[in-house]
This record gives C-alpha cells, structure tokens and sequence, in this order.
C-alpha cells in the first residue's frame, strides 16, 4: 500500500494553533493520512516557537519543520536539541543547534523529512541545492523523502524542484503564506508545489492584521504585525508515495474552512 503524507503550510499565531487542532483528526481521517508534517515557524503570534507550543502541538503531528524565524524566541536555542519532532533548516550554519532533518519510521518504512531555506530574498546560508543533493546521496537507502524548502522567490523552488526530481519524494514550499496552484508530478516520480499555504486568518496580509501591513507600505514605518483571526482556514498538500520506489503518486492541496462555535 503507498503511503499518505499529510503536509500543514504555516501554523500562524494562537488562530493557526486553534484551528489546526480543531480540523487535523478529521483531515488526516479523511485522506488516509499516515503521517503529518507541519510547519510551525510562526505559531508563537506570529514570529517563531516556544516550548510551551510545540508541547501544544506535538500530540497532533509527527514533523515540525522550521524557517527563517525559527530562532525567534531565545528559549529554543536551548530547548531545541531535546524538541525531537522540530526541525530547523538544513541549510543553516553547522554551529547552530538543532537538526535539519529527522529519519522516522511508519508501518516499517523509514521516512525522512528535511528542513531547508532558500537563499533568494533571506539571510546568508549554505547552498541548499549542494546541501540537499548531497543527503539524497548519503541516503539513497531511504526511498521516501520529503522536503519542506523554505524559500522566498518562485524562481528558486522550482529550480530545486527540477534539480532534485527522482531524488526526493516531495518538495513543498512554505514562507509565502499564499496557496498555489501548481501542485504536480514531476516527469522522475517528486511531488511539486510552490508554496502549500498558511494555516490561520485569511482576512488580513499573511496571516496578520491588514491596517499594520497597509501603515508599513503608505508610511515605511515598521509597525509590529498582530496576528489575525477571522477567516480561519487550513491548507496544506496530500502526497501519495510509492513505498517500495519512493516515486510519488499523486499530490492534492487541501483548503479546509474553520468556524469556531464561540
């Protein structure tokens, strides 16, 4: 039987975290999912993860994958190591706690799931092109393989996705915060899609209040971004995986509404 991932775009703020909780059980028993990913770089206001959080979420996912705020809070710098379900991208500086990537094992199949950033747009890092190609190689055992690739410019996930194709499982995107609508297969068997979304408000600039974000572009005045509450949706990706190949079958992006009761 192939096995079922399901992948959760940015949990943003307590919204995010409501809402995320609120749909998961139902989501992952209506697509069959056997195993969950979720990115939850903003799920503390908006802006990184606390201990307190990733306890919250742990019950619910088997991967917490990471980005550019993953250090946004100063607790994690120390809690990191002993959080052993989050990751931090790959890509980052050697000396950087953590781990970027994490080799779990479901119904006798290993699956690894690496974290990595783009470096287009974003602060200094290590060619994930390079550093990717060389995992693929060091793990050629593992036949499924799934990247979360936390990148900015378009031009540069689809770039990895063509360069890895056959290499990886799935390459999803994150960090946009915008569903797209270019999920596909590539011609070697690796899932594809630029960016799975957010999971959080919809009515606002990203997950965050729109009045901040419109002062921020007619004034240039940096405001504090406040997180959002209304128009709660989950979206994320469903990518059926070959066991044996680790050629990817079919990916479906989903895009659940939430209304809370109270």
């Amino acid at each position: 039987m192939p096995i079922r991932v399901l992948f959760v775009g940015d949990i943003v703020g307590k919204p995010g975290r409501r809402t995320f909780k609120a749909l998961i059980e139902d989501v992952k028993s209506s697509v069959g999912a056997d195993f969950v990913i979720v990115n939850v770089e903003n799920s503390a206001d908006g802006f990184g993860i606390t201990k307190k959080i990733y306890d919250e979420l742990s019950p619910y996912a088997d991967v917490m994958s990471g980005g550019n705020h993953s250090w946004d809070k100063d607790e994690i710098l120390k809690e990191i190591d002993n959080m052993d379900k989050l990751l931090r991208p790959v890509n980052l500086s050697a000396f950087a706690p953590g781990r970027g990537f994490v080799i779990k094992n479901i119904n006798g199949t290993s699956i690894m799931v690496v974290n990595a950033i783009g470096r287009v747009f974003m602060e200094p890092c290590d060619n994930p092109f390079v550093v990717l190609d060389e995992l693929a190689e060091r793990y050629a055992d593992i036949k499924v393989k799934i990247v979360d690739f936390h990148a900015e410019a378009t031009s540069e996930k689809e770039a990895l996705g063509w360069h890895l194709d056959g290499k990886f499982s799935a390459i999803l995107g994150t960090h946009t915060h915008v569903q797209t609508a270019d999920e596909r297969i590539l011609p070697k068997g690796t899932a594809y899609i630029t960016d799975v979304g957010m999971t959080g408000c919809h009515d606002g600039v990203l997950g965050f209040g729109y009045q901040e974000a419109l002062e921020r572009f007619l004034t240039g005045i940096k405001r504090r971004l406040k997180v959002c509450k209304t128009n709660l949706r989950l979206n994320g990706c469903v990518i059926e995986i070959d066991q044996e190949s680790g050629r990817a079958l079919s990916i479906k992006r989903i895009n659940i509404p939430y209304e809370p009761k109270t």
